[in-house]
């Protein structure tokens, strides 16, 4: 059964299109923030997504609100696509090094909705990216799918190598998280529900 969901969300401030396939698949992202997309692309490859984006946001006030409600559309496609969470490992976790900066991620599929994230940008802005935005996007990533999901960045100089890093682990992690057990009934929870 392929974990596919598509979502629309239009509010006075953006219009989210988005169609995300956990199990792989064709990539074309456009949001008008060609940093985000950059890294919303290295995402998807390394979690193995398909993933089309297309955001129209409110350009004349800045990057936030199209970040921030790609990241919650996101989340929401994530949650729909994995109903059950039947069958798979749960958790994940990843180091990822990107030239000088390594970053951390480890995730929970656990239905509890929850972010922990440590990282100090040397840089503000990448492109028309500010590096602020990377905390409100996994915020509203995982509050949207439910994840538990810590982000570290160790270190790093160059705040593009850093958010790189970070998205890659998160990728990578939730990548873990997702694939199969064995036994595709398998609940991993004592409480028998997540």
């Amino acid at each position: 059964m392929e974990r596919y969901a598509s979502m629309h969300r239009k509010t006075n401030e953006t219009e989210v299109t988005l169609e995300l396939c956990l199990d792989g698949g064709e990539r074309a992202i456009s949001t008008g923030v060609g940093f985000f997309d950059h890294m919303l692309s290295a995402f998807a490859v390394h979690g193995n997504f398909g993933l089309k984006v297309k955001t129209v946001g409110d350009w004349e006030v800045d990057c936030h609100h199209t970040i921030e409600d790609t990241g919650i559309v996101l989340g929401k496609a994530f949650a729909d696509a994995l109903p059950t969470k039947r069958g798979i490992k749960r958790f994940g976790h990843s180091f990822i090094p990107m030239d000088e900066a390594l970053a951390f991620a480890a995730a929970d599929i656990s239905g509890r909705p929850f972010l922990v994230f440590s990282g100090e940008f040397p840089q503000e802005r990448v492109g028309d990216y500010d590096t602020c935005m990377t905390e409100e996007f996994f915020r509203a990533f995982a509050a949207n799918a439910g994840i538990t999901l810590h982000l570290r960045c160790e270190y790093g100089k160059n705040s593009h190598h850093m958010i790189e890093a970070l998205f890659k682990a998160a990728a990578h992690a939730l990548r873990d998280a997702l694939s199969q057990e064995e036994d595709p009934n398998l609940l991993l929870s004592s409480k028998g529900v997540l």
